[in-house]
């Protein structure tokens, strides 16, 4: 029996819940996955135990907003070989169609080949969305798939001939040509034929100035607002490392593409961070830039994050940091706060899953003397008096609280004791400095070598 599997995630009346949704052909089966009692962070927008990556987001005719990126599923290698589709009408509740498209196991609709699908992106014409994939294999590198439906499933994959490294990008112009972007190292473009199946090989450019030449990595993105064309693309410009999401304007799809600077860089969202990939995209008529920070100590298990961007009269997008509360508000400070919202961390803690619950659960763990960790923006409006913090793992150690700053005022210090109780947790609490307004928080960690994981934290 046929069946397709979604997750669909989000909040209501301060429940953060996750529900799968396994769709037979005849039948419906809802399944409550979760549900606990905390506000749902924006960033990162996926829930714990869900790797997602290289979002290329894009809103279609319905008014939805979708995302296609990679599915990371192994720190042995990079993705996984299925896609999942993203989508929301707020961006509060999530929907994930699972399984959207893959090149190996249930659903495989490559027949050529049985590699590993790496970033994707999706266009639209006539009612027939495309998605365009690639893998690394060097005889048969990228491919089209294709769907009456925005999440799929995508079936039919065929092989673009002339295109023979990774990361596509596909812009539909508006006057109906279409235009395809790839590549490694160098930015590529050709035009699409009418049929958006094939490139023409004839028309195949370097798009890029010689300086974003210089700092592309991979991951072109390309849209057009107004009369530019704009290309995003994984940026080698700060330490020669793709942490940054670089952008170039051309007033034509083939060219030259002037290179601009820097929209955001995930530096500092984990230890091992290496790589960033993204695009922006406009929804409810604001301008957001999608991107993606690293978990785990690794650089695999990615997870899709959201930032607010202003472009400015004369084209230009200014740079923006990370934030915890991505596309949505500060995060109210007499709210449950995860650990894994951190947008900052340094020294040697990172975000981490717990393996041994029934349920997906992430920590932030690994913590030792001198890390940090940040949390941007939270409101302290209702002059909260009292800090509270659940850690598992315990040994001692004090956290110190700072705002605007790692060295910023210090409105607070806990202690945190060894567990002595059976489920080997603590919920502990101090007094604070009572301050109002929106504040970054700074979480400083003081102790021996191996302190504590620290769940979650809220203020009273």
């Amino acid at each position: 029996m046929e069946k397709t599997v979604e997750y669909v995630f989000g909040k209501e009346n301060n429940k953060l819940w996750l529900v799968k949704k396994i769709i037979f052909r005849e039948s419906l089966i809802l399944i409550l996955l979760f549900s606990t009692l905390v506000l749902v962070a924006q960033n990162p927008i996926t829930p714990p135990g869900m790797y997602l990556a290289d979002p290329e987001a894009h809103v279609w005719g319905d008014g939805r907003l979708y995302i296609y990126g990679s599915r990371d599923e192994s720190d042995d290698y990079w993705c996984s070989y299925s896609h999942n589709v993203i989508s929301t009408s707020d961006m509060v509740q999530w929907q994930v169609d699972e399984r959207a498209f893959a090149s190996k196991g249930i659903g495989d609709e490559v027949d050529y080949h049985d590699q590993l699908l790496f970033a994707p992106d999706c266009a639209y014409r006539d009612g027939t969305y495309y998605l365009y994939y690639c893998s690394p294999d060097e005889n048969y590198t990228e491919g089209v798939a294709t769907s009456k439906s925005p999440n799929g499933p995508f079936t039919q994959g065929s092989h673009i001939k002339g295109a023979y490294q990774i990361d596509p990008a596909v812009l539909i112009d508006t006057d109906g040509n279409g235009y395809y972007y790839w590549g490694q190292g160098t930015a590529k473009v050709a035009r699409l034929k009418p049929n958006l199946m094939e490139i023409d090989t004839t028309t195949i450019v370097e798009p890029l100035d010689s300086l974003g030449n210089l700092y592309f990595h991979e991951g072109a993105s390309i849209r057009k607002i107004g009369e530019k064309y704009y290309m995003v693309f994984a940026d080698e410009s700060r330490e020669w490392r793709p942490t940054s999401l670089g952008y170039a304007i051309s007033h034509s799809p083939m060219g030259p593409f002037v290179y601009q600077g820097v929209i955001i860089d995930n530096n500092g969202s984990d230890p091992a961070v290496w790589n960033n990939h993204g695009s922006i995209e406009q929804f409810n008529d604001q301008w957001y830039v999608f991107y993606h920070r690293s978990t785990n100590n690794s650089k695999k298990f990615r997870k899709i994050c959201i930032e607010p961007i202003t472009i400015n009269a004369d084209g230009s997008i200014e740079e923006v940091e990370m934030t915890s509360q991505g596309a949505g508000k500060p995060l109210s400070a007499f709210s449950i706060i995860q650990a894994e919202w951190a947008c900052g961390l340094s020294g040697n803690c990172r975000v981490l899953i717990d393996k041994n619950t029934d349920v997906p659960m992430e920590l932030l763990g690994q913590i030792r003397n001198g890390d940090g960790a940040t949390y941007k923006y939270i409101n302290f409006d209702n002059r909260p008096s009292t800090f509270r913090i659940k850690t598992y793992n315990t040994n001692s150690g004090i956290i110190e609280l700072r705002i605007d700053g790692p060295k910023g005022e210090l409105i607070g210090k806990i202690e945190i004791s060894n567990a002595h109780n059976e489920s080997g947790f603590n919920i502990s609490e101090s007094k604070i400095q009572v301050i109002e307004g929106i504040h970054a928080l700074h979480l400083n960690f003081q102790g021996s070598k191996d302190l504590f994981d620290i769940d979650w934290f809220s203020f009273y």
